[in-house]
C-alpha cells in the first residue's frame, strides 16, 4: 500500500490543497545620479514626460523651472499631478508653488513638522524618485547631491504613496499669490 500511496495518492492530495497566490515579484530597475552636473534634473524631467496616470510629489525646496514645467506638461496631458511642499515654500521668493498652483496643479503645504524634508516623486504607482536632491537649480549645478530613480517597483511605490497620503491628511491647500 505504501508504494501506491506515495506514487499516486499523495500527489493527488497535494494537487487538491489550495495554495495561496505567490506574492508578486517585481524586478526593480535602479538608476543612480549625482550632482553637481550629474543628470539629476534631466532624469526627473524624463520620468515626468513618461508619466501616464499619476505623479505625487513631496518636496522641501522647489525652485527648478525644468521640473516645474515638466509637471505642468504632465498635468496638461491629463496626468493627475499633486504636490506637497514644506511650509517654507509659502514665503520663499522663488518657489514653484505659485507657478504650479496657478497652472491648476493641486498644491499643498505640510506645516505639521519642523521641516517637511522629503524629496520624493511617485509616478504611475511604479516608479519612485528619491534622494538628497532638492528640486532646485542649486542642487543640480552646485551642490553635492544624490538621486535614485527606481522603476518597476510597485510595492515600494505603494509604500511611498501611502506615506504621501498620510502627509496630505495634515496639509493645507496652497493659496497662490498672483
Amino acid at each position: 500500500m505504501k508504494p501506491l500511496f506515495f506514487r499516486f495518492l499523495l500527489p493527488l492530495l497535494l494537487l487538491s490543497i489550495p495554495l495561496e497566490a505567490a506574492p508578486s515579484v517585481s524586478n526593480p530597475v535602479v538608476s543612480a545620479y549625482f550632482s553637481p552636473n550629474g543628470g539629476c534634473t534631466d532624469a526627473i524631467v524624463g520620468a515626468l514626460y513618461a508619466a501616464k496616470s499619476t505623479v505625487l510629489v513631496q518636496a522641501y525646496s522647489f525652485t527648478s523651472a525644468p521640473i516645474a514645467k515638466a509637471l505642468v506638461e504632465a498635468h496638461k496631458r491629463h496626468v493627475d499631478v499633486q504636490v506637497i511642499l514644506d511650509k517654507s515654500q509659502k514665503s520663499e521668493r522663488y518657489s514653484s508653488a505659485t507657478f504650479l498652483a496657478n497652472e491648476g496643479i493641486p498644491t499643498y503645504i505640510d506645516a505639521a513638522h519642523k521641516i517637511a524634508h522629503n524629496k520624493v516623486m511617485v509616478i504611475d504607482g511604479q516608479t519612485v524618485i528619491t534622494g538628497s536632491f532638492n528640486f532646485t537649480k542649486a542642487a543640480d549645478s552646485g551642490n553635492a547631491e544624490n538621486l535614485l530613480v527606481i522603476n518597476n517597483a510597485p510595492e515600494l511605490a505603494a509604500r511611498y504613496a501611502q506615506n504621501w497620503k498620510e502627509h496630505l491628511g495634515h496639509s493645507e491647500a496652497y493659496q497662490a499669490r498672483n
